[in-house]
């Protein structure tokens, strides 16, 4: 089975070469020549643990192939994945033009049937605009081309995307006809072998499920978070809290974790795109406004307990920021916290010197030489008058604390994550603010 995937970006890569990995013939496609480049000299231009090396076992095998050439990669495909960018709009929609470019570009080249498979985060209807898009185009060129659309949502959790394409709890499937049906069922045939459910259903419900999946796992986090806050005020403990409801099977023990607010490419952006689809449609997601909300406040709580513990006053203070990426094993900083505490200590006249393990060149790419960047975490630390975790990267959970002790003016902890044990701060001496407890 052959297909092409339009996009190499986290979407697009990761999927192409999982399908390659099945026994699926795939050709990637993008309009960036430096990336297509890197990926055919072996490069990959996104950090996602496991992926260059099944990418390279793949080409090696080949499997995997990359091109700038749409119509090259069209040739004898079953089916075609769109996978391109959708960036929120001003108003929070999901802005469609990558997705409606790649449709047309795809009217105007097939000439025997396919299946059109929208792989990128789109809102309910969006695929019924491929048709019509590719449809017109069809019409354009004066011939008569079969094809059908199909919704195939993605379900990635950045930093253990490999694993989630390969090991899915599920994997939804929007079809409208019986002909496309058969045709994603052999693509995921190698699933199928493995037991894993492949969820059919209509186009507009996999389309609304996977913002319904992000829109919840982003609604448990600001609940827990709400939750802290209240905790904090109460005298109560949100970690002893979490135990106590995450026992319950009604509830389950997932995304019940206190911090500093959520991020990346996911979760703000399908919230924000899930409320404006019911603005469209004349229906208020008033839960979903909360947690837009709450989330937005939390983002700041770090910063109000530094702003606390110093009266108020930063001018001239220094700290050591552990972790810039929005969560650990990816260098995404797309809506990451850190930013927004980073600005926030800078307005106020403080400095900063950062360390995280893959995402500082990310961090130079979008606020440059603002603040000053370590070569390791605790070089981070060297004369800063505290210590801030932002991401709760594995090798931040068991530092040497005489090296941190060594490294700070005071010996102040402000964790964002809560990935230390308050009783063993005190026990060691150290100041220590964490999230709800």
């Amino acid at each position: 089975m052959r297909i092409a995937v339009v996009g190499t970006g986290y979407v697009g890569l990761v999927s192409g070469t999982c399908l390659a990995e099945t026994g699926v013939t795939v050709t990637c496609v993008d309009v960036d020549v430096s990336k297509i480049q890197k990926l055919n000299q072996g490069g990959i231009p996104i950090y996602e643990p496991g992926l260059a090396e099944l990418v390279a076992k793949n080409r090696a095998n080949e499997r995997l192939f990359f091109t700038t050439s749409l119509k090259e990669a069209l040739e004898d495909a079953d089916a075609v994945f769109i996978a391109v960018g959708t960036p929120p709009d001003e108003d929070g929609s999901a802005d469609l033009r990558y997705v409606l470019g790649v449709a047309q570009e795809i009217g105007e080249l097939i000439d025997d049937y396919i299946v059109v498979v929208t792989k990128s985060t789109v809102p309910v209807g969006t695929n019924w605009k491929v048709k019509a898009t590719i449809q017109a185009e069809l019409e354009r060129r004066g011939v008569q081309v079969e094809f059908d659309v199909a919704s195939n949502p993605e379900f990635l959790k950045e930093g253990d995307a490999v694993n989630d394409f390969m090991k899915p709890d599920r994997v939804v499937v929007g079809v409208e006809t019986e002909r496309a049906g058969k045709v994603m069922e052999r693509l995921y045939h190698a699933f199928i072998l493995n037991n894993i459910p492949i969820l059919f259903m209509d186009i507009p419900s996999a389309e609304m499920t996977k913002y319904a999946a992000n829109s919840m796992l982003a609604t448990r986090i600001s609940f827990m978070n709400d939750i802290a806050n209240l905790c904090e005020i109460v005298g109560a403990n949100v970690e002893s809290v979490k135990r106590g409801i995450g026992s319950d099977s009604r509830i389950g023990k997932k995304f019940l974790n206190a911090g500093c607010g959520y991020g990346g490419s996911c979760f703000p952006k399908d919230v924000k795109a899930l409320i404006k689809t019911g603005e469209d449609y004349g229906y208020e997601m008033g839960v979903l406004k909360a947690v837009e909300e709450v989330n937005e406040k939390q983002k700041s709580v770090l910063f109000q307990k530094i702003q606390k513990h110093y009266k108020g006053n930063l001018k001239g203070r220094h700290f050591g920021l552990w972790g810039l990426s929005f969560k650990p094993a990816t260098d995404d900083m797309r809506e990451a916290p850190s930013l927004v505490l980073i600005e926030q200590l800078l307005e106020a006249g403080a400095t900063v010197t950062a360390f995280d393990p893959v995402a500082m060149d990310e961090c130079r790419r979008k606020i440059g030489d603002r603040i000053r960047y370590a070569s390791q975490m605790y070089e981070a630390l060297k004369d800063a008058d505290a210590m801030v975790v932002v991401t709760e990267w594995q090798e931040f959970k068991v530092p040497k604390f005489t090296y941190i002790e060594k490294s700070l003016k005071e010996k102040v902890i402000f964790d964002g994550r809560n990935i230390y044990s308050p009783e063993q701060m005190r026990e060691f001496g150290y100041i220590y603010y964490g999230i709800g407890r």
